[in-house]
């Protein structure tokens, strides 16, 4: 390129950069914008290595396609599947991944796994092309997308594995774990450890054994023996999970967590709950006295949506507000449960849990 065409395309770059600074008054999220575009500024204007710009802008680059893939299907709630990618098609394992799977898209989720082979090729043959999404890996090894999810548009390629685990996490709904080696262990403690310390979900956790087996069920008594008795974790922290040989408990599992139990965020330091339907005084009060001590300050009280919350597309649900003291999570997954309980969802959402 010449020294002309390299000036020439710098000053087109500062053309689109100031071009959108003008339009960032008009922008929905423009506040964000300007501290992205900031943040990359501060970066250009400092000392780092070009190997640390080919990561970032590799990083933006995943984020970009997982970002446009699926802002379409952010209202379908989604299920990601984790497990071996060398268990055959005839192992009890994987027929159950194909059981489940089928049975979750029935019930209409979508289903989300890495793409590849064994419990992953399970979860898509299961859920059908047109209700899975696959998120594969570059790696120097071709690792090749299954036949059920190859050439399909929802089947993006990611660079990294963190990027690539970020959109399995955010943009799923439920978690369904099966047996795997190193790789499935990393993910389901992963899974374990961003939900005890409030850094994912809540969304159900259901660790999945063929009938008879016991790879969960005694991994599970590992947690309650090693860690659990040892106060390694709180007593509680079971509760971020279920483990399960039968296909009928695993798919409640998930229909229930959304039954009355929409979403939460917080505000500020307040932690928003949204719920499908009002609950009555009676049960707040109820709320309150079971789960007095998860609650730094104040009482649970009733609300509508609140101001930083308008824009957001659940404005018009009930809100449950607290104060939680973010560290008992496990207690916060029973009240959740508690809440599923109480409240009679409409028969419309009590149809369609996977609807956000």
């Amino acid at each position: 390129m010449t020294s002309s065409a390299s000036f020439d395309t710098l000053e087109s770059v500062q053309a689109d950069i100031a071009e959108l600074i003008t339009r960032l008054p008009t922008l929905k999220n423009r506040q964000l914008i300007q501290q992205a575009l900031a943040t990359i500024v501060r970066l250009a204007d400092s000392e780092i290595e070009r190997l640390d710009w080919k990561i970032l802008s590799a990083s933006l680059t995943d984020m970009e396609r997982g970002f446009q893939l699926f802002y379409d299907y952010r209202r379908v709630r989604k299920v990601t599947i984790f497990g071996s990618a060398r268990l055959a098609s005839d192992t009890p394992e994987y027929k159950m991944a194909v059981e489940f799977a089928r049975a979750v898209s029935q019930l209409g989720f979508m289903v989300m796994t890495g793409g590849g082979g064994g419990i992953m090729q399970a979860g898509h043959e299961g859920a059908g092309r047109e209700n899975s999404f696959g998120l594969n890996i570059q790696l120097p090894f071709e690792q090749e997308a299954n036949p059920f999810i190859e050439g399909d548009p929802k089947l993006i390629h990611f660079k990294y594995f963190f990027t690539r685990k970020l959109f399995l996490l955010k943009e799923s709904d439920a978690v369904a774990l099966f047996a795997g080696g190193f790789g499935t262990q990393d993910e389901a403690f992963e899974c374990m450890t961003l939900s005890q310390t409030g850094k994912f979900g809540p969304v159900p956790l259901v660790l999945i054994d063929h009938p008879g087996g016991d790879y969960w069920r005694s991994w599970s008594e590992y947690i309650d023996k090693q860690l659990v008795q040892k106060g390694l974790v709180s007593p509680e922290d079971p509760s971020l999970y279920t483990v399960t040989d039968n296909l009928d408990v695993a798919c409640d599992v998930i229909t229930r967590f959304y039954q009355v139990y929409h979403s939460c965020r917080y505000v500020s330091n307040k932690l928003v709950i949204r719920l499908k339907t009002v609950l009555s005084n009676a049960l707040v009060e109820q709320l309150n006295t079971d789960f007095k001590d998860i609650i730094i300050q104040g009482r649970i009280e009733k609300s509508q949506a609140l101001p930083e919350e308008a824009q957001d597309e659940t404005v018009g649900l009930p809100r449950l507000l607290l104060y939680f003291n973010q560290r008992d999570l496990g207690r916060l997954y029973q009240m959740i449960a508690t809440i599923n309980q109480m409240g009679t969802p409409s028969p419309e959402d009590a149809a369609h849990p996977e609807r956000k």
